[in-house]
């Protein structure tokens, strides 16, 4: 049983080292020993960072863009958020905001769709498939937010359609309207062809670790996975901007 487990792990690590380029860290010689023991129980499996944690003999592991936790020995693995029972804080979430932050003139902003509300001062990225559910409530929730500029980068990974769609939209004579129309209106873009971003923009999008849409980029750098509701993307949208 305890084979089976192992077995099954191993191949989830390895599987969670597929989705993502791994981020590059400064190897600390103390987590040596722990590391090449992980790796020596998961064959195959590229450890790409290892930390303290504010607890005993614990220890943060990276792997693949995935947090998990291990002794110095790795004799066990843990996976799931760690929580501070004091702070209530998922510390987990904590380093994950750390490890995704990014400066927003390092995304291939010329490569978005830019839609401007109001004065358009505030900043937002947001990696989206145009066939995502979750995305065109993010459009939806938008017309509830002013003075914001979005940068809408195509990430079509939900197929081939979302990859003709992505096309469509961003060939068309007016990208942004037929954005708009096709994610909050549900008007289907018209057959368009150019020289296109597509490739590079999933690139970029497999470096950050992006897993899903929409992935959202703040002024700060901060990123939130998945739909926010109106209220809370203006919280974000106002810390952001301190």
């Amino acid at each position: 049983m305890m084979l089976h487990l192992r077995s099954v792990l191993a191949l989830a690590l390895l599987s969670l080292c597929g989705l993502a380029q791994a981020a590059s860290h400064k190897a600390d010689p103390r987590f040596e020993p722990t590391r090449q023991a992980f790796e020596a129980a998961f064959p195959g499996v590229t450890v790409d960072g290892i930390r303290a944690t504010p607890f005993a003999n614990l220890l943060e592991v990276e792997v693949g863009g995935t947090l998990l936790y291990t002794d110095p020995q790795a004799s066990f693995v843990l996976q799931g958020s760690l929580l501070d029972s004091k702070s209530r804080v998922d510390l987990t979430e904590q380093r994950m905001q750390e490890l995704n932050r990014v400066s927003l003139d390092d995304l291939p902003l010329d490569k978005a769709i830019k839609l401007v509300k109001g004065d358009g001062s505030r900043r937002l990225v947001v990696f989206e498939d145009p066939n995502c559910g979750y995305c065109k409530r993010l459009h939806t929730t938008l017309q509830e937010i002013d003075n914001v500029t979005v940068y809408s980068l195509m990430f079509p990974i939900l197929g081939p359609d979302s990859r003709r769609k992505a096309e469509d939209i961003w060939c068309a004579q007016n990208p942004a309207k037929t954005l708009s129309d096709w994610m909050g209106g549900g008007t289907r873009p018209e057959k368009a062809s150019c020289e296109h971003p597509l490739d590079q923009l999933l690139a970029v999008g497999q470096k950050l670790r992006i897993q899903g849409t929409p992935a959202i980029y703040f002024a700060d750098g901060s990123r939130a996975d998945g739909w926010l509701p109106a209220a809370q993307l203006q919280s974000r949208l106002e810390a952001a901007a301190q």
